[in-house]
């Protein structure tokens, strides 16, 4: 079931909410990574490789070669399911959303927010209601 024109602008705005107090965390939901194939085939040929001397170690009772196909075995399944790494720029998000080098000083300095007594979420809430009551 589609959205509705309200829900949609109202999913906008708090997009709009979360890009504007923490850039970082959305640039970090906006991008998309893709996995490589290739990685899944090593991942795949790890796995049985390691299952198979696990095999072969526990049928001629050498309990070493046992523990290496068990941790080849799960090397393999840990970078299957390993997320990614990053190859976009390294560094320091600034609140602008650009990215400052690690280390690098020149970074603008930021006045210190007030703080709010509820927090995100508490502040969420309050913009809700007041919508709400904007739209009755």
């Amino acid at each position: 079931m589609p959205l509705s024109e309200y829900e949609q602008r109202v999913l906008e705005q708090m997009e709009r909410a979360l890009e504007s107090d923490d850039p970082r965390l959305a640039t970090t939901l906006q991008r998309s990574r893709r996995r490589s194939p290739l990685r899944f085939v090593l991942a795949g040929i790890g796995v049985v490789l390691g299952l198979l001397l696990l095999v072969v170690g526990v049928a001629t009772q050498q309990t070493w070669l046992g523990v290496v196909g068990f941790a080849l075995m799960f090397a393999g399944v840990a970078t299957a399911f390993a997320a990614p790494r990053s190859r976009g720029p390294q560094g320091t998000v600034r609140p602008d959303g650009s990215v400052a080098p690690h280390g690098h000083t020149s970074a603008p300095h930021r006045p210190a927010k007030a703080k709010s007594s509820g927090g995100f979420m508490n502040r969420l809430e309050e913009r809700w209601d007041k919508r709400r009551q904007q739209d009755r």
